[in-house]
């Protein structure tokens, strides 16, 4: 049974999960990694979900705002082991409930082309593409996606 836990950033299995993620990303990205590194710190983000499979942390995700009615979904991870079981999806839907709560209207996020199971999700979860925002205008792997919340 999967356990979901909301917490923030300074929680020591998110920021487990995280180091596992930025490894991942590193050869994903190759040359492009550092160039995402520095907007994916996590000194301070608030809203953060981690994953329990048989109390060990499975995954995770997180939230922050993004404007004044947004939030962007930052840090999704499932370790490669517990894929393919509806983790990631399962935070997700965790997240937009936590940032409907929150008052917010939509959520926004970015991937990379070399991510082909974050961008399945995404499809599978209703977000639509939208252009590139902010850092990510003109970064050729960037894809970036929203979903309106039901508030």
């Amino acid at each position: 049974m999967i356990r979901l836990i909301r917490t923030d950033s300074s929680h020591p299995d998110f920021r487990t999960l995280v180091q596992y993620l930025d490894q991942d990303l590193a050869i994903r990205d190759g040359a492009d990694h550092h160039f995402y590194a520095q907007f994916n710190k996590i000194d301070s983000i608030n809203h953060c979900i981690v994953a329990f499979e048989d109390d060990q942390p499975v995954g995770c995700g997180a939230i922050k705002a993004f404007g004044t009615d947004a939030m962007e979904v930052k840090r999704m991870y499932v370790t490669p082991e517990h894929r393919g079981k509806s983790i990631a999806q399962m935070i997700l839907l965790e997240l937009e409930s936590w940032a409907t709560e929150l008052g917010m209207h939509k959520t926004v996020l970015e991937t990379g082309q070399k991510q082909p199971e974050a961008i399945a999700l995404y499809l599978k979860c209703s977000y639509q593409r939208t252009p590139k925002y902010g850092q990510y205008i003109g970064v050729e792997n960037s894809l970036c996606f929203e979903k309106k919340l039901l508030c």
